[in-house]
């Protein structure tokens, strides 16, 4: 059975990430989306989730709360988050791990399991999660009008709560 995964903080979600996704469910038999509890972005995980059950429905979420922060391609950085991430897809049989990015192939080799590469060079959707946080409006083509709506609530709810202090 083909089985494949993919990981983020979809911070916010758009239309890279939709294109990653659909690419997975597409090709495997079963496809599962961890997504990252990202508590820096101001974006909770129930506000993920459903942006990516109303885009794709069939595509199975695992959630990963409290992850480790320490990021990198170094080996004890990449040993460190794929003991984390090893316990999130325990007992799921994946073979196949599906990113648009440098570390997947790190995941994928730990993992031992193929690696699929998705428009890396970013010329089918050429944008990027930071890009829209730096400039949501000039980049808000790339993502759905509810993600926009939400991401903007985020951002002031989140400027409210710096003021209260």
């Amino acid at each position: 059975m083909k089985v494949g995964f993919t990981i983020g903080k979809f911070a916010p979600f758009h239309k890279g990430h939709e294109l990653l996704i659909q690419k997975g469910i597409e090709e495997m038999e079963e496809f599962y989306v961890v997504v990252y509890d990202t508590p820096q972005f101001n974006i909770d995980v129930e506000t993920k989730r459903k942006w990516i059950e109303n885009k794709f429905p069939t595509a199975k979420l695992l959630y990963a709360f409290d992850s480790p922060k320490q990021y990198g391609l170094d080996k004890k950085s990449v040993e460190i988050q794929m003991q984390y991430l090893s316990k999130i897809i325990e007992g799921i049989p994946v073979n196949y791990f599906y990113s648009s990015e440098e570390y997947g192939k790190y995941v994928a080799n730990y993992l031992h399991i193929s690696h699929v590469l998705v428009d890396k060079a970013r010329l089918e959707v050429p944008i990027s999660a930071t890009k829209i946080r730096q400039n949501i409006e000039r980049y808000k083509k790339f993502i759905d009008k509810e993600v926009y709506d939400d991401y903007r609530k985020c951002i002031r709810d989140n400027k409210e709560k710096v003021y209260e202090r």
